[in-house]
Formats: C-alpha cells, sequence, structure tokens
C-alpha cells in the first residue's frame, strides 16, 4: 500500500516539516537544562516536540566566542539519541562567523539537525553560510536563517528558494529597531506586533514566501514569558491567522503553550482519522462523511493534520500510526 504522501501530495511531499516549537538558550545552566527538559518530553511524546538551539550569537560573552562554542558542541555530543539539537552562531559578516563554524560544525555537525544563521539579508548570506558549513565537514546540513530587517523582508522569496535553507524565523525586535522610530516601541509588545502594518507585512511575507517554496515559517519570540496565556494566544494568532507552523520559546515555561496552540485539536485530529482511514478503504476515490463530500484536496489537508498531530504528540489510531514510523 502506498504512503498516503506519495498519494496525496505529490510534488508538496518536499514540504518540510519540523517540531513546532523551537527553544533558545544561551547561559550554560539553561542550555543543559534545556536537553535534559527535551529528553524528559520524548519520553513523555514519544516524538521530540521542541528544537533545543544553543545560542552562541547572545549566549555568548564578549571576548568568550570560542570557549562558547566550544560549549555547545560539546553539549549537542552528548545529547540523547533522537533529541534535535541546533546551534545559533554569529552573522555571516561576524568576526567569530567562520571559527564557530569550524569548531562547531566540525566537532559536532553530524549530531546537529540544523544551524541558525542570523541576521541573513540576503541569497548571497545563505551562500556564504552554506560554504562555510561544507568545509567544515557538514554538506548538506540544513540552514535555517533569521530575518530581521526590511530589506531581508523584501528579499524573503529568494532567501526560501535556496535549497538549503529549511525555515526562516522573523526578528521582531531588530526589525522595529532597524526603522529608526517609524515604529514605535509598542510594535515589540505582545498587540503591537499583531496590529502594526509593516511588522503584519513583515510577518506575512516571510510566511508566504516559505509555503511558496516548501519551507517552514516561524514565528518570533513573546517577551512577556511570565504571561502563558498570552504566549499561548501569540502561538494561536501565528498560527491560525498568519500562517506560521512553528514559533520561538525563550523559556521552558513557554514549551508547552506553543505546543498546545500551534496543534490541531482533538476533534480536528478525530475528523482527520476517520476520513483518512475511510478514503483509504476506498483507494483515495472521493468519500461522503457526516453529509459531506470529501476527495484528495480535502484528504490533502486532512493528512497534513495528522502530520502534526504526529509531530506534537497526539494518539493515534494503530492503523495509522505505522505510517509515521515509515
Amino acid at each position: 500500500m502506498k504512503h498516503p504522501r506519495q498519494v496525496l501530495l505529490g510534488a508538496q511531499a518536499a514540504t518540510i516539516r519540523l517540531p513546532v516549537c523551537d527553544h533558545y538558550s544561551g547561559v550554560a545552566a539553561r542550555m543543559h537544562k534545556s536537553l535534559q527538559l527535551q529528553a524528559e518530553m520524548m519520553q513523555e511524546f514519544g516524538v521530540c516536540v521542541f528544537d533545543a538551539t544553543l545560542d552562541c550569537e547572545d549566549g555568548a560573552p564578549v571576548g568568550g566566542e570560542a570557549e562558547q562554542a566550544a560549549l555547545v558542541s560539546e553539549l549537542a555530543l552528548g545529547a540523547v539519541a533522537g533529541a534535535r539539537v541546533a546551534v545559533r552562531v554569529h552573522p555571516v559578516d561576524h568576526p567569530s562567523f567562520h571559527a564557530d563554524v569550524a569548531t562547531i560544525v566540525g566537532r559536532a555537525g553530524q549530531r546537529l539537525s540544523h544551524l541558525m544563521v542570523p541576521k541573513t539579508e540576503s541569497v548571497h548570506d545563505v551562500a556564504l553560510a552554506v560554504q562555510a558549513i561544507d568545509a567544515a565537514g557538514a554538506p548538506g546540513l540544513p540552514v535555517h536563517v533569521l530575518i530581521e530587517s526590511p530589506a531581508a523582508v523584501h528579499r524573503a522569496f529568494d532567501i526560501a528558494a535556496h535549497p538549503r535553507v529549511e525555515s526562516i524565523s522573523f526578528g521582531l525586535m531588530d526589525f522595529v529597531s532597524a526603522h529608526a522610530g517609524a515604529i514605535p516601541s509598542a510594535g515589540m509588545g505582545l498587540q503591537g506586533q499583531f496590529s502594526h502594518p509593516l511588522v503584519l507585512r513583515a510577518k506575512l511575507d516571510i510566511a508566504s514566501a516559505c509555503h511558496a517554496h516548501g519551507k517552514v515559517p516561524s514565528h518570533c519570540v513573546v517577551t512577556e514569558f511570565n504571561d502563558l496565556s498570552a504566549v499561548q494566544q501569540a502561538a494561536r494568532r501565528a498560527s491560525h491567522e498568519m500562517g506560521f507552523t512553528r514559533m520561538w520559546s525563550i523559556h521552558p515555561a513557554q514549551i508547552r503553550p506553543i505546543l498546545a496552540a500551534m496543534s490541531p485539536d482533538e476533534a480536528e485530529v478525530a475528523k482527520a482519522c476517520e476520513i483518512i482511514l475511510a478514503a483509504q478503504t476506498q483507494e483515495w476515490a472521493p468519500i461522503s462523511h457526516q453529509g459531506q463530500l470529501h476527495d484528495r484536496a480535502s484528504y490533502r489537508y486532512f493528512w497534513q493534520v495528522l502530520e502534526r498531530a504526529h509531530a506534537t504528540g497526539h494518539n493515534m489510531p494503530v492503523e495509522l500510526v505505522h505510517f509515521f514510523t515509515q
């Protein structure tokens, strides 16, 4: 029997699926805790539900860049089997960039899920990063990029088209700061980032660019990390209104609210299971389900619901579970 992805997605089968939460930490104690939490939640959910990204850009003290690169390399190598560990290096024009890549990729490239490159301005920056990664011995290692300026947003479609780019993240605070006061500081807050037209346009452009090229759009941080309901509300808006399928966490308490907001709800998962199982029985011919017609167009949608459900730890019927172990 053919896998549903082969039957339903066609060219869209190239669409990348990543955990819906990307958790950042840069201080040694917090990086250790992040990796420990990741291992615990893998046991709980049966799948790696968030990426642990170790930070060299903001995590390294000035003058301590080499030591930070060595530390994150050792932490990545020590992660449990099946864990998804990434590293954010310095921007390509930073004096420490090449040393970061040489150390981290050279030592732990085989253990990394991807490398995050901040302040990416153009496809040329992506090419420089890829060249350095390949020279360090990890050809094929995916690249995630952080877009943080109006000019970079303008080039988002070209950046998303690069074959090594797997995901684009939006750098809210640097984006607002790049406008020299034209966007008020409220644009960095929970309400302003969902209401200021320039910020909204940037988010929508990034999400659209990613979906056009089968890549993953990753939403920015919510700095009000003590208000977990606000974090969940922001994640839900980013997902339901703007098309983001992934979001940054900067505090361990934010991870579960992001998972909850970006997971399909139980009723939708149950409906998707029923429709996909019935469609399989009919060899993917059209069916009627609860008085509605469904064919391959809607099957495609409901299969993608199940992919998101699996990535966020939902239980599914045994008849479907095997598709996610192939």
